[in-house]
This record gives C-alpha cells, sequence and structure tokens, in this order.
C-alpha cells in the first residue's frame, strides 16, 4: 500500500500543470472519489505510522496542495473549478481527518500534524471567502450524458455554505480541544498554523467557529513552548496589523460576545481552577482585548458589557485582609533618610489575594486593566471605576487598584500591545482624570482610615471622620455628608484599611509617573498627605509612602527625597503651622514634621524654628490634653539635632575619653598651676549643679589671687550665646523634667525619651546643661526607685546617657540615690530568674534586668565610682555567674566584672577567687606563709564555668600589663 501512495504521489508531482488539471474535471469525479476514500480509509485505520503518513500526504497532493515548490499556483478560475469539486468530498475528508487528529495518542504525533495540516488546507480551499463570493445563484448545468455526475456535485451557494459553516463548527470545536492540550509541541504548532489560514481565508464564511479559533491562538500564547509562543505572537501581531477584527464588524461581534461571556464566568474560574487554568483563563481575556483593539470602545459603550466586565474585576482582585501581621508590624518613624530617588527602590508591598496566589495571575490582571486603559474611552472608565470606588467599601480597593492601572495604561506605560492606537490622550486629558481620582483618594473619608487598635489614634480619626469642617492645607473639599457611625475596628477592618491607604500611595506614585514634570502643579495637593502616611506608625503604610515619595523625586526631576522637602519647605511648614493649632481636627501635622526632619538636612531648622517654639508655647497651655502629641513633635525635632549637630558632640565625647584612658595609661607630669585650676574649676562647677551660684563680684575676689583679670576681657562680657539648636534642647528639656513627673505613664515615657536626646544635644555646653541635670535629678531617681517597670526601664537608659554626658557630676548623686535600689533590685529578683523557665526572657522584669546588668558595669567605670560601691556592685553581681540564670543575664554579669577589673583588678580577682580559684600559689620567699584561698580545692559548682572565665581573660590582660608579682604553680 505504501509503495502504491509513493507511485500516486509521483505520477502527480511529474505530470504538468495542464495534464493534472485534467484529472480535475467533473467526468472524473468518480475516479477522484475512489481514491481520496482509500486513502482517508489507510489513514483512518492503518496502524503503521509510515502507511499513514504517507497516505495523508498523498491526498494532500491529490487535492492539489502539496508543500513542494515544484507546482505551479492555481489562478483564480482553476481554484473556483477546483473547490466545486473538492466540496463534494468536504464532508467525508473533514470527518474523517477528525477522527485522526483526535485519535489514540499512541499513534505519534506526525500523522496528527499532517491530519491538521491537511484539514486547514482543503477546508480552507472550499470554504474560502473569495471563492464563495463568485459562486453563481444557480447550480451550473451540465450535458444530459452527465446528469448522473451531475448529481454528485455540490451548488456552494448561501444555505450550503451555512449548513456546512455549522458542521464545520462541531469538528473545530473537537480538534480545538484535543490538539490545544496535545503533549508534543509540533501538533500545538500546527494548530496554531489551522488558526491563521483559516482565520485568513473563511473571516466570514466560518465566523461562527472564530471564538474556538481565537480562544486556541490565545491560548497559546502562554505555551511552554518558546517556538510555539512565537508563532502565537507573530499571528496575533498580523491580525492586528491587518485590522481583521477592525474591519470584520462579525468578527469584532464574536469577540465583544465571547468577552462577554467569559466577563461572566471570570469569578467562578479563578475560584475553582488551578493556577495553570487562570492563567490560561486571563491570558484568554486579555487576548480578547488586545485582538479587539480600537474596537474595545464599542464593547465599553455596552452597559452591560462594562459592568459584566467590571464587576468580574472587581471580585477577581478581592485582596486577603486576614494576616494579623499587618497590623502587628509597626515602624515608630524609624525608617532611614532616603538618599537620591535612583537608590530607593519602589518597595510596593506584595499584595496577597483571595482567590489566587500565583504572581503571574496578578501580572496579566494588570495588563489587562492597562490594555483597557490604552484603548478605552478614558474619561468614561475613569468615571466607572470611581463611582464603584465611591460606592461601596467592599470595592474601594479593587477600584483603586484598577484605576491605577488605567492610567498607567492610557500614559502607555508598561503596557503590551499589538498595534498602536490611532489617538493618544493628550497631557490635559490626563492631568484631568489624575486630578479627579487624587480628589477621592485624599479625601477625609478615604484617607484618614483605623489601621491601630491605639486609643489615641482612634480617637482621631474618629474626630477626623466626623468633623464638619476641617482645614486642610492641600485644599481638598471634604464631604459635608456626616458618615454613619462605625462599629469598633476589628483586625480585618484595619488590615482593609491599611491595604486601601498603600494601594491609594501607589496609585500617587503612579500618577507622578504618568504626568512627569506636569505633576510638580499637583504637588500642594498631594505631597502634605504622602508626607502624613510616611510617619504613620504602621510599617506597610510608611514604607509604600516613602516609595512613593521616590517616585514622585524621579518624575518630577528632584535628586532626593531632601531636595523634594526642601524646595517645598515653605509650603509644608505653613500647612503645619496651621495645622498644630487645631489638633483636634488635624493630629496628623506632627507626622508630617517627624518625615520632614528624618528626610532633611540642618538648612531646615530655620524654617521649622517658629513652629518648634509655638509647639513649645501649646504645651505649656495644653500638658493635660495634648502633651503626647506635642511631646512626638519634639521627640522628632531632637533626633533631628542629635543627627544633624551631634557629630561634634561625639567627637568631643570620644576625645575626652581617649584622653582618660591616656592618662590612666601612666603617671603624667601635672604642674602646679593646672592643678590649682582643676580643683577650682571642679568647685565651680559642683555650684552650678546645685544651684548655688556665687556673686561675680565674690567669684572674682576669689579668683583675683591666682590670676588678674583684664577688665576688659571676654570673662567681663558673659558666656557666649546658646546656638538655635542648643537653645532649642534647653527649652525642650526644661518641660520635660516637668513631665517627668506626670500621672500618665505614656507621657513619662516620651519626657525620659525626649530628655535624653536633649542632654546629648546640650552636652558640648555643660554650663547649661549641668543646672537642667541637677533640677531633673529627684523626679529621674523618683522614676528609677518607684515607678512602674516601663519607666524604670526607659530612665536607666537616661541615667546611662547622663552619665555619659555629665560624668563626674553624678557620681555623688548616683552612689547615695541610686546604687542601693538597683543592687537591693538585683539581689531580690535572682532567685526568681533562676527558678524560671525559657518563657521568663519574654516578660518585662527580665528585660529590666538585664538592661541593668547590661549598663551598670559601664556606668559604675563612667563615673569611676569608689572601692566600696564597686563592692556593692559585685556582690549583687556574683549571684547572676551563677549557671542557673538565663544565659543572657549570666554574659550581662561577665560584663559587669569585666568593667570592675579594668577599675580595681586587685579586689575583682580575690572576690572571684574566693568562689573559685584553680591555681596554688607558693610564696616567693621560704619565710612568708603560704597563700590560703576559700576557693582553693573547691569542687565545680554553678558558678565554676563563668568565673574561670573571667580569671582566664583578667591573667590574659596581666600578661599584657602585669599588675601582680606573685609566682604560681602550674594548674593541678
Amino acid at each position: 500500500m505504501c509503495s502504491r501512495d509513493c507511485a500516486l504521489r509521483t505520477l502527480l508531482h511529474s505530470a504538468h500543470g495542464d495534464v493534472v488539471l485534467s484529472l480535475y474535471q467533473p467526468a472524473t469525479l468518480p475516479l477522484l472519489g475512489f481514491a481520496v476514500s482509500s486513502l482517508l480509509g489507510l489513514a483512518e485505520h492503518e496502524k503503521a505510522k509510515q502507511i499513514k503518513i504517507s497516505a495523508l500526504k498523498c491526498l494532500q497532493v491529490l487535492v492539489l496542495q502539496c508543500d513542494c515548490q515544484e507546482h505551479r499556483c492555481l489562478d483564480a478560475d482553476e481554484a473556483q473549478r477546483c473547490g466545486d469539486l473538492f466540496a463534494s468530498f468536504l464532508p467525508g475528508i473533514s470527518i474523517t481527518l477528525s477522527r485522526v487528529i483526535t485519535g489514540d495518542l499512541k499513534q505519534g504525533h506526525k500523522p496528527t500534524v499532517s491530519a491538521i495540516r491537511l484539514f486547514y488546507l482543503i477546508v480552507g480551499l472550499v470554504m474560502a471567502d473569495a471563492q464563495l463570493a463568485r459562486v453563481p445563484k444557480n447550480k451550473e448545468k451540465l450535458p444530459v450524458e452527465q446528469s448522473r455526475i451531475s448529481e454528485l456535485m455540490v451548488h456552494r451557494g448561501p444555505d450550503w455554505s451555512k449548513s456546512t459553516a455549522e458542521k464545520l463548527l462541531l469538528l473545530l470545536r473537537k480538534i480545538v480541544e484535543s490538539s490545544s492540550v496535545h503533549p508534543h509541541w509540533k501538533v500545538r504548532l500546527e494548530l496554531v498554523e489551522l488558526v491563521q489560514h483559516l482565520l485568513q481565508n473563511c473571516s466570514r464564511s466560518l465566523v461562527d467557529s472564530f471564538s474556538h479559533l481565537l480562544k486556541a491562538l490565545v491560548g497559546l500564547v502562554n505555551d511552554e513552548n518558546p517556538e510555539v509562543q512565537r508563532r502565537c505572537q507573530e499571528v496575533l501581531q498580523g491580525m492586528a496589523e491587518q485590522g481583521m477584527v477592525a474591519q470584520n464588524r462579525a468578527l469584532a461581534d464574536v469577540l465583544s460576545e465571547n468577552l462577554h461571556s467569559l466577563a461572566t464566568a471570570l469569578p467562578r474560574l479563578i475560584n475553582t481552577q488551578d493556577d495553570t487554568g487562570k492563567v490560561s483563563t486571563l491570558s484568554l481575556l486579555l487576548g480578547y482585548l488586545k485582538l479587539l483593539g480600537p474596537k474595545i470602545n464599542f464593547v465599553l459603550n455596552s452597559t452591560s458589557h462594562l459592568q459584566r466586565l467590571s464587576k468580574a474585576l472587581m471580585q477577581v482582585l478581592e485582596l486577603d485582609v486576614t494576616d494579623v501581621k499587618i497590623v502587628e508590624e509597626r515602624g515608630g518613624g524609624s525608617a532611614s533618610p532616603c538618599g537620591p530617588a535612583g537608590s530607593l527602590a519602589r518597595r510596593w508591598q506584595r499584595k496577597y489575594f483571595r482567590f489566587f496566589t500565583e504572581e503571574k495571575v496578578f501580572q496579566l490582571l494588570q495588563q489587562v486593566c492597562r490594555v483597557l486603559g490604552y484603548y478605552g474611552n478614558l474619561y468614561l472608565l475613569v468615571d466607572h471605576f470611581t463611582a464603584l470606588y465611591s460606592e461601596s467599601g467592599m470595592y474601594r480597593k479593587q477600584a483603586a487598584m484598577v484605576l491605577n492601572e488605567l492610567l498607567a495604561g492610557a500614559a502607555g506605560m508598561g503596557v503590551d500591545v499589538l498595534r498602536e492606537r490611532e489617538v493618544s490622550p493628550n497631557v490635559d486629558d490626563l492631568k484631568g482624570s489624575v486630578t479627579s481620582v487624587l480628589d477621592e483618594y485624599t479625601d477625609q473619608a478615604n484617607w484618614y482610615l483605623v489601621t491601630s487598635i491605639d486609643a489615641e489614634e482612634i480617637s482621631h480619626e474618629h474626630s477626623v471622620q466626623h468633623s464638619k469642617l476641617s482645614a486642610r492645607p492641600r485644599g481638598a473639599c471634604s464631604s459635608v455628608l456626616l458618615p454613619s457611625p462605625e462599629p469598633p475596628a476589628t483586625t480585618r477592618t484595619m488590615n482593609s484599611n491599611i491595604w486601601q491607604i498603600c494601594i491609594q500611595l501607589e496609585g500617587i506614585g503612579c500618577f507622578a509617573a504618568v504626568l512627569g514634570r506636569e505633576f510638580r502643579l499637583l504637588l500642594l495637593s498631594t505631597l502634605y498627605p504622602v508626607l502624613e502616611k510616611a510617619g504613620d506608625k504602621t510599617l506597610l503604610i510608611s514604607e509604600t509612602a516613602l516609595g512613593t515619595l521616590a517616585d514622585i523625586c524621579e518624575a518630577c526631576g528632584y535628586d532626593s527625597v531632601q531636595s523634594l522637602i526642601n524646595e517645598n519647605s515653605d509650603y509644608l511648614v505653613n500647612g503645619i503651622s496651621l495645622n498644630l493649632r487645631q489638633l483636634v481636627h488635624q493630629p496628623h501635622a506632627s507626622q508630617v514634621l517627624d518625615t520632614m526632619l528624618r528626610h532633611s538636612d540642618a538648612s531646615l531648622l530655620p524654617l521649622v524654628e517658629d513652629v518648634i517654639q509655638d509647639v513649645l508655647a501649646a504645651l505649656d497651655q495644653s500638658y493635660n490634653h495634648q502633651a503626647p502629641t506635642f511631646l512626638r513633635v519634639l521627640h522628632s525635632v531632637m533626633t533631628a539635632l542629635v543627627r544633624w549637630f551631634g557629630s561634634s558632640c561625639g567627637e568631643e565625647l570620644q576625645a575626652a575619653e581617649g584622653q582618660s584612658r591616656t592618662l590612666s595609661l601612666g603617671p603624667q607630669v601635672v604642674t602646679g598651676q593646672e592643678l590649682q585650676q582643676f580643683f577650682l574649676d571642679y568647685v565651680r562647677q559642683k555650684q552650678i549643679a546645685e544651684g548655688d551660684l556665687p556673686d561675680t563680684d565674690e567669684e572674682a575676689d576669689e579668683v583675683q589671687p591666682c590670676a588678674k583679670l583684664d577688665p576688659n576681657g571676654p570673662d567681663t562680657e558673659g558666656e557666649a550665646p546658646l546656638p538655635s539648636h542648643a537653645q532649642l534642647a534647653k527649652d525642650t528639656m526644661e518641660r520635660c523634667i516637668h513631665l517627668l513627673s506626670d500621672g500618665n505613664l505614656r507621657v513619662r515615657l516620651q519626657a525620659l525619651d525626649v530628655l535624653e536626646l536633649c542632654v546629648t544635644v546640650l552636652h558640648p555646653h555643660g554650663n547649661h546643661l549641668l543646672p537642667l541635670a541637677h533640677r531633673a535629678w529627684p523626679a529621674l531617681v523618683t522614676r528609677l526607685i518607684s515607678d512602674d517597670p516601663l519607666a524604670v526601664l526607659r530612665a536607666f537608659k537616661v541615667l546611662c546617657t547622663l552619665a555619659q554626658r555629665c560624668g563626674d557630676f553624678l557620681r555623688q548623686r548616683f552612689s547615695r540615690d541610686v546604687l542601693p535600689a538597683l543592687t537591693s533590685s538585683l539581689r531580690s529578683q535572682a532567685p526568681a530568674s533562676a527558678r524560671a523557665g525559657p518563657i521568663y526572657s519574654h516578660t518585662l522584669a527580665f528585660k529590666l534586668q538585664l538592661a541593668v546588668l547590661q549598663g551598670l558595669g559601664a556606668l559604675c567605670q563612667r563615673l569611676d565610682m569608689g572601692e566600696s560601691d564597686l563592692n556593692k556592685v559585685a556582690d549583687a553581681c556574683l549571684i547572676y555567674l551563677s549557671a542557673k540564670q538565663p544565659m543572657k543575664l549570666q554574659e550581662a554579669a561577665q560584663s559587669v566584672f569585666l568593667h570592675l577589673m579594668h577599675m580595681d583588678p586587685d579586689s575583682t580577682w580575690l572576690l572571684l577567687s574566693e568562689i573559685c580559684c584553680p591555681d596554688r600559689y607558693r610564696p616567693p620567699h621560704a619565710s612568708l606563709q603560704p597563700v590560703q584561698l576559700p576557693g582553693m580545692g573547691r569542687q565545680r559548682d554553678e558558678f565554676t564555668d563563668n568565673i574561670l572565665g573571667l580569671l582566664e581573660q583578667l591573667q590574659q590582660w596581666e600578661s599584657v600589663e602585669p599588675w601582680a608579682g606573685a609566682h604560681q604553680d602550674p594548674p593541678p
């Protein structure tokens, strides 16, 4: 059989064109029918793969659709006659080939590929639009002697075309469903060729089948095989360039109906399919939109289509807002300052959706929205989705995401299309749409949402939402209609609010990229609210706002966020000043100031100095109500001052510490005059600290014997005035001293934090710092001794900073007022921590123990405590060297003893050796008695490991700088 097929194929190939065409006459129809049926029988039933392939190729040659280049192409009349002739065989050929295509996979891919190729070639010939258009209305009459043959001929009239197209629809559906999921890529590639061939030649006759053909074509765009992907893209690109859809109303209607059906089923499909199925479904939706191109507007003008598509997007884009970590993650405004806009990457947070997890699905949805914005009527789409945004909180986040992508697509940003649009929106159109969306985003009802269980924040948000009139520096109008009282916020509600704010912030950054430098005109209404959110306590919101600021810088041509703030600081400072006077309605002004200070430099200080003075004055008048808010502002100011001016303080401090270390290394030569001046300075500083300020005349009399003062010298003119930043720190510290005894724990904690920063700023100005420290000491001691553990913890941190900055001033006070309480507390807490389990490390008591132990050694060293005080510290900390204590407490106690070794190595060595002494010491002379220590020969206990480690450390130091001369026996 294979040889006969080859012989027939060879015969047809070797015949000349005229000779071959003589075979294709009505008279030879029975002979052709016999050959066709024989070859179809072999192709369908033969088990040998090679014979099946040979039969299909021979049949392809027989119907004049050979792939070789030897045959000349048929002209229009010849093709018309062949089409009339082969129409009689079309039912049998198409049905048989469909069986071969959808047959068992065991037959391999080659017979399937050959069958698909033959199918679309014969169908494309018989059902060609060009041929059907030339078919006469009436059937051609043959001579009487060919009347029997005339009955076999088919008249390709309208009725026959319609009936045949309906039958081919069923076959094409089966072929597409089978071949689109075939495991071999060449079968899928041939399916693409089938679609391309039929779309090109039968766009009118097979229009009803195009829904399945286009579905197959668009579905294969994301095929796993790159060759299939490339060919699909080429076919789609060619369709768009040729205007197949734009110039074919019937095809556009089919696509629009398919789009409507798919949009209707989209929520169900996304909810039930796996990730692969979701990608295929959305790829199909995206392909329909790309093919429609400018015709999208005909679809969008239909209310039914637009409603169905928009509601489908709203349901599919629903976010998962159940994650409690979103609310838990707090930023506290501690983000580092932003550098140049280019160095801060976009930090849009990954979103988690309810119905899908694959990132590819979200990317396809983004492309769907952008293609809509690229081709669609921008005003219609923005108005429609803005209405969805406003009408229901259920759709607000999804509508905001769609609006962001629509405007990005309208500007041509990141959109992948098959053909360019005819008319692009101008800048005024884009700006008008952006402005309307921004007004919705920054409206008080949508911008100030409850995102925390913080009672203060909730009260502020509700006061903002329920205020009838509110002065806003960005000038946006708030709604006159008051919202109804809302129920208490749940975690789900707060998560939803957080995501809504983040999406709106992302939208502002996107709009800046859309408008470019034109966005500078909108900074007056957008920069202030974005800075508010950059200072938000919720980490997700603050990070997103910082990303938005970076996008604004990049779009508007600012070098950095600092440059953005400095060039708009006059407007921002004015808004802050106005809002600080109306804190009941505008509680977020402190966040704006905090963000400005964190992302600017010292050049901003003269602009905000008056605002800070207003804050101090307002704090004096409203201690009871607004103290937390004002202290938050002052904390931001002092943090900025430490960052801007703290380097000089730190350098002076390091120089002083270096000098003290140099003095401790060995004896220094001190003159009598230097010694006298040292004591005079010490007495003077002590008097200032105690508030006992002598008269100028008396002080001059005391100093006269030492050095005669020049009446024109600088001392007679008084001290130089404080720099502005130091004066602010001094004024702030005076307020904080009063607030250290406030009845509200939160206020006391904030006051302690601000006080610590003030001490750091005022360190170079000791004459002003020491009197303030003297005034703050009684309240600070109360916080250390008898207050909430949180306050004790914070107060101890302030004490360590004071010791670092003030030095000798605190030695006697600390020894008298604080040290006994600290050592007593350490001793009383030790048994509890020794018995506690792993959960103890999470308690406040543990954190307080750890903080005291970690800071106590350095505190004693900085204050140069006396021997008796060091012994108290050593006795209190010794019990924490027990192996029963938590490991972190053991390590902290070791750090205390390391500091004690620096100060008094002899006493520390003796104390430790009395507990555990690994060495036996023999006297250097026989007349001396042997050294006997209680720790010698003692068995291992809970203290052994830690004490041996400390003694080993001490021995290493001794080898570098010997301090003892006793001889040692080698350890046993």
